[in-house]
C-alpha cells in the first residue's frame, strides 16, 4: 500500500461548531484530540451528568444534521482562556468564558435566541473534565481520506468540501477507499501510532455546506446508491503518545 500524508489536523471545541485547524496535535494514548468536542450546547433536558459523563446520542445536543444553521456561523475557542466567540460575516453575535457561569450565560442567551424555533427546552453548556461529545462511545480520531472524498464528488456531480465530514485528520496520497484496509491495523506516523477500530457511516450533517449552511447535497443517498453502504472514513484509535504533524507519512506498521 503507498504512503498516506497528512494534509490538515482540525479539532471541534464545541460539538456542532467550527473546525478549528492545527499544524500539529499532541495525542495521548486512549484519548481523542485535546478540546475536541470538549463542550455540548444541550437541546433541552439530556439527562447529561458532569460528575458521572456518559455518552448521548447526538440528538440531545444542538448538532449539524438538525441544527443546518450552525455551519452558518463562525466560532472560535481560545484554549488558554476559554472563551468562546461567535460571529457570522465577521460580526460578534456573543463571546463568554465556558469556564465561568457568566460566560456560559451569554452564549447560552444569544442561542435561545438564534434557535428559538429549534429547542426543545432552555440550551446549556456543558461539558466533564476529560469527556468528549463525540458522535462515538470511544475515544478516538476521526481520518478521512481526501482520494475518497474525491472520487465520492464524481458521483454528486461537483466539489464536496471535505469539512462536510468533520474529520480531526485529513490524509492524501493514498488510493479512494482504501482507508477501510486500516481497520484492525496498526499505523506509524514519526511521532505517534495509531489503529484503525471501525469505519464511520454518515449521517444528514454531511448534506449541510460547512460555509453557506444550504443543504444542498445527498451524501448519504449517495454513497449508498453507488457503493452499498454510507461510509466515508474511519475512526483510530491512538496507541501511543506523541505528536501528529500536518506533512507527516502515515504507514500500515
Amino acid at each position: 500500500m503507498s504512503e498516506a500524508v497528512v494534509h490538515a489536523l482540525y479539532r471541534y471545541p464545541v460539538k456542532g461548531f467550527s473546525p478549528e485547524p492545527l499544524t500539529e496535535a499532541v495525542l495521548t494514548a486512549g484519548e481523542t484530540m485535546a478540546l475536541d468536542r470538549a463542550y455540548a450546547i444541550e437541546n433541552g433536558p439530556s439527562g447529561f451528568d458532569p460528575a458521572e459523563p456518559k455518552h448521548f446520542p447526538k440528538i440531545r445536543f444542538l448538532m449539524l444534521m438538525k441544527n443546518a444553521r450552525l455551519a452558518g456561523l463562525a466560532s472560535r475557542l481560545d484554549p488558554q482562556t476559554r472563551e468562546l466567540t461567535i460571529r457570522r460575516d465577521g460580526a460578534v453575535l456573543a463571546r463568554g468564558r465556558l469556564d465561568q457561569a457568566e460566560g456560559r450565560a451569554a452564549i447560552e442567551a444569544f442561542l435561545a435566541t438564534e434557535f428559538a424555533d429549534e429547542l426543545r427546552g432552555p440550551p446549556r453548556v456543558l461539558e466533564a473534565p476529560g469527556f468528549s461529545f463525540s458522535d462515538v462511545a470511544r475515544k478516538v480520531l476521526h481520518v478521512v481520506n481526501l482520494a475518497s472524498v474525491r472520487d465520492l464528488a464524481r458521483f454528486v456531480g461537483r466539489p464536496v468540501d471535505p469539512l462536510r465530514f468533520r474529520a480531526n485528520v485529513y490524509v492524501d496520497g493514498i488510493p479512494a477507499w482504501s482507508e477501510f484496509d486500516w481497520i484492525g491495523q496498526g499505523l506509524a506516523a514519526p511521532g505517534v501510532t495509531l489503529v484503525g477500530v471501525k469505519r464511520t457511516e454518515r449521517c444528514a450533517a454531511t448534506n449541510v455546506d460547512p460555509t453557506s449552511a444550504a443543504r444542498d447535497m445527498e451524501i448519504p443517498r449517495t454513497l449508498m446508491g453507488v457503493f452499498g453502504h454510507t461510509d466515508c472514513g474511519i475512526y483510530a484509535r491512538v496507541e501511543s503518545d506523541g505528536v501528529l504533524k500536518v506533512g507527516d507519512p502515515i504507514r500500515v506498521a
